[in-house]
């Protein structure tokens, strides 16, 4: 019990006690509260699931979502691997994964005169699943899990065991009443729908959700409707923010990327953005110009209609030129970016095609721009200036999209601290030796988590701020600079040299360079300088990174410096596969440690449901603790002891008379 002199009949602590005694009105309800919260304590550690690099990966996201990286299987496994078949296992894990689609496959080629019995031992199967991946959440938590209408019966099932004394007939008779008023199926889905939720406590997506893959925004609805997430954003995912803002520098970038990857499905068909005004346009100035350089890439073995190959990449070609001129005048407008190399579409000489760069000068392979004006180069013509009002108005008025960009601001934001691991993307700004680059911004210098605070700001007041004020414009320019610019801390890299792999090709010159901290953070001293630099220390603290693929087939190891770094980038984007090797990283914490887990390639949901396939993973095991992690050492844990110190405040408050207890009527 805290000492009673902590008590003042006036200020902070009495106003604070008055809000929390409308919480809890009685000795009673405080004690009991105290109560629980002290119980809840001592229960296992919750599981968390980190997600990096999705990339629009969207069939292989949901598998691994649904499988929480080989949890579930395990689960399955623990309990049936000396009764059942492994064929068996897999139909079991799969209908768990993929209910819906698998319960009507089953139900198609099971006789009919067989579904009962099917329908008692799988119900009763997963029943028992449920119960083991509940057992570390209290009842009250595992009824809030459950899908509505169906908590009061499941709840019933999972919390007396079938051998109760007297009740094996009644809970039999549960089951026998499901199946019998055709419910069966609506509970299998209800049961497994509760075994997902329950086995991942928290989700971590660290960055690159957009961008490659087909449907990102698939991705996105799947992460609102989880229970738990945090997001820290990627340089993919600030642009996207970027474009939802209205910034149209980055719903340039946004296009050039999507149309590289011949990818307008997520445009046209996953936020219902018409791109009509830029192929009208790209049709009518660049119909008879050189389009080679501006093909997009497509997947191999994929059939293509040439004619709209040629039109997508009339496409690229514009808005690719559009690109170049409001970078050039978002650079011009943010002298601190200190990007003026990047100004090239002034360094071309547009009779010889020659261009010169880092005092070299290299020919450029096209460049045939109809709409440059050689005097003013990043000045946009009318057309171009009246395609990007058009595409601007789209992109703000995407309702999806617009829900889409106010998740990421909700859920996400630069870094997160979370149970002594430091989460972010890309990196922490460097020097060549080792120390953190400081920046001179509004008449301060910043360094280290100082700089990247003041970036969720600036990124923040690029789309809250007051519309057409100059934060708004400050801020969405800000955006642009995250994606790109070459200290970002999203982006860590010298450029993005999308100028130079389109137009030149040369590979030397195309070579984008590294910040110096994808040298420094292999060192264990750096990352605990770094973990220092967040407030976190101690023996079980990491950093959890993506942005950079690990190169898997060439050896390249994803725990770094010691253990106390963990890239999670391993691929999980198609186009990266060749280069990692493997097709994506992931890792689960758990109460009883740390592990990683590699995935290979995924062959899709059809093949999952119809054969039973589950992505072949492999996990490893790097760091395990002594004795199980309890709530109690978690943040969360954290939190609640701060709630029971209030609770002791209040139920002392009651009995010295500081506060009056409410018991209604009075």
């Amino acid at each position: 019990m805290p000492n009673d002199a902590i008590f003042t009949e006036s200020g902070e602590s009495l106003r604070y006690l008055r809000m929390l005694s409308r919480q809890f009105p009685s000795v009673e309800a405080a004690a009991t509260e105290i109560i629980r919260l002290q119980a809840y304590l001592n229960l296992p550690k919750g599981t968390e699931h980190f997600m990096s690099d999705l990339h629009g990966e969207h069939e292989a996201f949901l598998h691994i979502l649904n499988n929480a990286s080989g949890a579930i299987k395990e689960k399955v496994d623990a309990l049936y691997a000396n009764s059942l078949s492994s064929k068996e296992r897999a139909v079991l894990a799969t209908l768990i994964y993929y209910t819906d689609a698998k319960l009507k496959e089953i139900r198609e080629e099971t006789p009919a005169a067989e579904m009962d019995e099917w329908y008692k031992i799988t119900l009763n199967r997963l029943i028992e699943i449920c119960r083991l991946v509940a057992s570390k959440y209290t009842r009250a938590q595992v009824r809030d899990a459950l899908p509505k209408g169906y908590e009061q019966i499941i709840d019933e099932l999972l919390h007396t065991g079938y051998d109760a004394l007297n009740k094996e007939q009644y809970y039999e008779n549960i089951l026998a009443t499901i199946i019998d008023i055709g419910r069966a199926d609506e509970f299998i889905i209800a049961i497994c729908a509760a075994i997902k939720r329950l086995v991942v406590d928290r989700l971590h997506i660290v960055g690159d959700i957009f961008d490659r893959g087909l449907r990102p925004d698939i991705i996105m609805d799947s992460l609102m409707a989880h229970h738990r997430v945090d997001i820290q954003w990627g340089n993919h995912d600030i642009l996207w923010m970027g474009a939802g803002a209205g910034s149209r520098t980055c719903i340039a970038n946004v296009l050039n990327n999507c149309i590289t990857y011949n990818n307008l499905e997520v445009i046209e068909t996953g936020y219902g953005i018409s791109l009509r005004p830029l192929a009208l346009f790209a049709s009518e100035r660049y119909g008879k110009t050189d389009l080679t350089c501006f093909m997009p890439r497509t997947a191999e073995g994929g059939r293509y209609n040439p004619r709209d190959l040629e039109q997508t990449a009339r496409m690229h070609k514009a808005i690719a030129i559009i690109l170049f001129k409001l970078e050039g005048q978002t650079i011009r407008r943010n002298p601190s970016f200190r990007m003026e190399h990047r100004l090239l579409l002034d360094k071309i000489d547009y009779d010889t095609g020659r261009i010169m760069i880092d005092g070299k000068e290299y020919q450029l392979r096209d460049w045939d721009f109809p709409t440059v004006d050689r005097a003013d180069p990043y000045r946009l013509t009318e057309e171009e200036a009246e395609v990007m009002s058009q595409l601007r108005f789209s992109f703000q008025q995407s309702e999806k999209l617009q829900r889409h960009i106010k998740f990421l601001y909700s859920k996400g934001g630069m870094y997160l601290c979370c149970n002594q691991n430091l989460l972010f993307h890309g990196c922490i700004p460097m020097e060549e030796d080792g120390s953190f680059t400081s920046f001179d911004v509004d008449g301060r210098t910043l360094s280290g988590k100082a700089f990247i605070d003041y970036t969720e700001t600036l990124a923040r007041q690029g789309y809250y701020a007051r519309p057409d004020s100059p934060e708004r414009q400050k801020g969405k320019d800000f955006l642009w600079f995250l994606w790109c610019g070459s200290s970002s801390p999203l982006f860590g890299r010298g450029k993005m040299a999308t100028f130079e792999r389109l137009l030149i090709g040369d590979k030397a010159l195309c070579e984008e360079g590294k910040n110096p901290y994808y040298r420094h953070n292999n060192e264990e001293e750096t990352c605990l300088k770094i973990l220092a630099e967040f407030g976190l220390s101690g023996e079980y603290s990491h950093i959890v990174n993506g942005h950079v693929p690990v190169i898997s087939k060439d050896g390249e190891n994803p725990v770094k410096a010691n253990g106390r770094l963990i890239v999670i980038d391993g691929g999980f984007c198609r186009a990266y596969q060749p280069k990692t090797g493997i097709a994506g990283y992931t890792l689960v914490y758990n109460s009883h440690g740390i592990r990683i887990t590699s995935h290979e390639p995924f062959a899709g949901v059809a093949d999952a449901i119809r054969y039973n396939k589950d992505i072949l993973s492999t996990s490893v095991i790097f760091e395990t603790r002594e004795s199980r992690i309890k709530i109690a050492d978690t943040d969360d844990g954290a939190r609640i002891r701060e709630e029971i110190a209030g609770l002791r405040q209040l139920l002392a408050a009651y009995r010295r008379g500081t506060i009056k207890e409410y018991h209604g009527g009075e």
